[in-house]
This record gives structure tokens, sequence and C-alpha cells, in this order.
């Protein structure tokens, strides 16, 4: 990787798998990056400048390719949160029952040597099939998504509220859109095969 280390700027065990997918190796670091969105920033907006700055933020000693990734779920034009608790993430899902929700996700690849960023934007619908309360709860109850903004996991049993799926990369709906990474990171003459 012509004498570069690459970082993953995130805790996130789930960003971790997916770019373990690519047989690259890497490793973490914790972005040091403030989140509060700005006043009168767009989503799009706010997940770009927050990847860009989860990425510029860590530390690091050895020449670098970071990737910072921040992504935001938006329904009806309003950002929604991790849900936390169980009742929250049931009424979520039941706000989305029936409706298109989207999902923006911020990618940068920052060169600690050059101190140049890439930063693109992938954008991912989901269409949610119509669900009762029976539906949700039971979903709720066994797959516990607590911490996932929108209230599933797409990865898991989460695909069965459903109805179709809108987008380039599957991967931007878990946190890290690889077929976007692949080609920021050809740009760095890094290739992945």
């Amino acid at each position: 990787m012509q004498n570069y280390q690459l970082v993953l700027a995130s805790t996130s065990p789930f960003r971790q798998q997916l770019l373990s997918k690519l047989h690259l190796p890497f490793t973490t670091a914790t972005p040091n990056c403030d989140e509060t969105p700005l006043d009168g920033e767009t989503p799009q907006q706010l997940v770009m400048r927050l990847a860009e700055g989860k990425a510029r933020s860590c530390d690091v000693s050895t020449p670098s390719l970071v990737i910072g990734s921040d992504q935001v779920c938006v329904i009806n034009g309003q950002i929604v949160g991790k849900p936390h608790t169980r009742d929250k993430a049931i009424e979520q899902l039941l706000s989305q029952s029936g409706q298109a929700i989207t999902f923006y996700t911020g990618l940068a690849l920052y060169n600690s040597e050059t101190n140049q960023a890439q930063v693109v934007l992938e954008t991912f619908t989901v269409h949610f099939r119509h669900l009762s309360r029976a539906m949700v709860t039971h979903y709720v109850d066994q797959e516990q998504p607590l911490n996932c903004a929108g209230s599933f996991k797409s990865e898991g049993l989460g695909i069965a509220l459903f109805e179709r799926l809108e987008g380039d990369d599957p991967n931007a709906l878990v946190g890290l859109p690889l077929i976007r990474l692949v080609k920021l990171l050809e740009n760095e003459q890094v290739r992945v095969l």
C-alpha cells in the first residue's frame, strides 16, 4: 500500500467487519470529533462534514490513509437517531410502517501525508412493509436493535421488515459503502484486487 497504513476512524464493530471484506490490513482509531449539527445544515452536509472530521481527527504517527464514515437515517425530512430503549424502537418502527426512509452515509478517505481528503455521499432508501404492532414487537424482542439508527439491522432479521431496498451498495446501509471506498482507495493507488 505504498508505505501507507490504512486506518478506520471508528470503534464500530459493524464497520470493522465490513472493512474486513476487502482483505486489506487495517488498524482502528477512535475519532475525536464534535458531532453536533450546525445551524441550517442538511443531513447530507452533516454526514459529509462528520465523515471528513472523523478521518482528520485521528492521531496517526505514520503516513496513513484514514477512513471516516458517518450516517443518518431520515424519515419525512427528520433525522432519526438510535432508539436506546425497547419502547422507542417499537415506536420508531411503527412510524416507519409503509414508509420509505432514507439513509445518508458520508464517506471520507484522508491522506495524512498530502493533507487531502476525498469525500463522497452515498444514499440508500429502505421501503418498509406495512407492519403490525405484533410484528414490530416480535422483531425488537428478537434482535434488540436498540443501538441502530432506524431501529433495525438489515444484515439480520431486519430484512423481513422491508418491501424493497433501493441503492447502489447494501453495505452503505450498515454504515460503510465499500463500492465507493474501493474507488477512493484506487485514487490513492491502493488496489483491492
